[in-house]
């Protein structure tokens, strides 16, 4: 089963926990695992600490240091850094399903990363 939801981001880099949405799309699921997917060059998916919301604060200011804005690259369209963040960060997570629940670790959310927004993007699941 694909499906697929909007994530709207508000800033130019930002991390939007997805984890309710995603699981509320496999609530069905007895057992398996469920890929969430990012269609974007310049946006993520990544799994880091939700209860802590500075985590996410030092995830973006320290991407900016290792891959600042304005570093005199190539691509004309400005946006050079965002290609270069989605990349390390990575497009896709793969999680396991048992019981309609996600199995993530006590501390750990499923984060949409945006990297040039803001923006209306789209997060498509499969299981």
């Amino acid at each position: 089963m694909i499906k697929e939801f909007s994530v709207n981001t508000n800033e130019r880099n930002e991390l939007v926990d997805i984890t309710s949405k995603v699981e509320e799309l496999v609530k069905d699921v007895k057992e398996g695992v469920v890929t969430v997917f990012c269609p974007h060059t310049t946006a993520a998916i990544t799994i880091n600490e939700g209860a802590d919301p500075d985590v996410k604060k030092d995830i973006l200011w320290k991407l900016s240091k290792l891959v600042p804005k304005d570093e005199g690259y190539e691509h004309s369209e400005g946006n050079s850094d965002s290609h270069i963040k989605s990349s390390l960060i990575g497009c896709s997570e793969s999680v396991i399903v048992k019981d309609g629940k996600l199995v993530l670790g006590t501390w750990q959310s499923i984060y949409f990363a945006e990297f040039d927004g803001p923006r209306n993007r789209r997060v498509i699941i499969k299981y």
